[in-house]
């Protein structure tokens, strides 16, 4: 099997071309800029996502069985800053793709599948808690409506033949997330307080729940909907919400430091202009379709994104 990525510098697209090269797929990958440790990838193509025409070239060049989409501006914050080059990136883009690879099965007689990395952000202003594939498409951000347009998009062209999945993904973490994160700016934070390189820790709103999970299992189920027999949309989720202040505690928690709220300092610099409500999903069709459920738990994952920066602070890499 042969799979395309974008996106594979990210988080999600690093793990997911380990897991393809271990399962025996050949993995290319289109990026602006180099990705995963170059053993595991056959060829790099270099591009963006938003060149309709790389992405025709790359797509026929590659002639992929699968294309995973996991490219695109991926801060809801920096989404306010540029709400058009996210729509661009993040929605028309996914379109372009989708053609590319309607065309390449229009041309090869050959089936190619495409799995959409799309967010529980189009929920937005959600009706309900918890949020299945049925809740209603609600966006509340410049990112949470580019990924809404992407997601119809998918829907759009699974109804013209194409095996299309969309992974309506709720937070998802691990120590690949980069420091921009609020996730990784915690455990980054509380590892140099931990090494006495720091005293305080500057947040934003600490009462904002998600839902929060580990990114190799999301992938693991990225996986899973590229080798369904039938396409559809899966909500993937722990079913679980904690608070900004939960994952500032269980972090501190971590290093052993109970009193944790004499580190922390808020700031309404680090506020978003509207942040969503209550984000929990309900991942049952994925276990119930795809098998997958979730294996590292929250104070887990915590946990190892705070050894991991200890240990970065340790060798003089942070």
């Amino acid at each position: 099997m042969r799979a395309l990525i974008t996106g594979s510098k990210g988080q999600d697209g690093s793990y997911l071309a380990e897991l393809l090269h271990s399962r025996g797929w050949e993995v290319h990958t289109l990026d602006r800029a180099p990705g995963p440790d170059v053993e595991i990838i056959s060829r790099r193509h270099a591009g963006s996502v938003d060149d309709v025409e790389t992405v025709d070239r790359v797509v026929a060049m590659a002639d992929p069985d699968c294309i995973f989409n996991l490219a695109g501006m991926s801060s809801v914050a920096d989404s306010w800053a540029d709400p058009v080059a996210t729509a661009r990136t993040n929605g028309v883009a996914v379109v372009a793709l989708l053609q590319a690879a309607l065309r390449q099965q229009e041309s090869t007689g050959r089936p190619v599948r495409f799995v959409q990395a799309s967010s529980a952000e189009i929920f937005g202003a959600a009706e309900r808690v918890p949020q299945d594939e049925t809740t209603a498409i609600r966006p509340t951000s410049p990112y949470g409506a580019s990924k809404a347009f992407a997601h119809s998009s998918v829907g759009v062209s699974r109804s013209r033949g194409v095996h299309a999945s969309s992974a309506i993904l709720f937070n998802h973490e691990s120590p690949r997330r980069p420091l921009k994160f609020v996730t990784r700016k915690i455990t980054n934070g509380v590892a140099r307080i931990a090494s006495g390189e720091a005293f305080t820790l500057s947040l934003g709103n600490l009462d904002a729940e998600r839902d929060w999970g580990w990114a190799p299992d999301y992938v693991d189920a990225l996986l899973r909907m590229a080798e369904a027999d039938r396409p559809d949309d899966y909500v993937i989720a722990t079913g679980v919400s904690r608070s900004v202040r939960d994952f500032v505690r269980t972090a501190f928690a971590a290093v052993g430091i109970a009193e944790w709220e004499r580190h922390v300092t808020t700031d309404p610099s680090h506020l978003r202009p509207v942040d969503a409500p209550v984000l929990r999903g309900d991942a049952g069709r994925a276990r119930r379709v795809l098998g997958w459920s979730p294996t590292v738990t929250f104070e887990q994952m915590v946990e190892r994104m705070v050894h991991h920066d200890l240990e970065l602070i340790a060798r003089g890499d942070a």
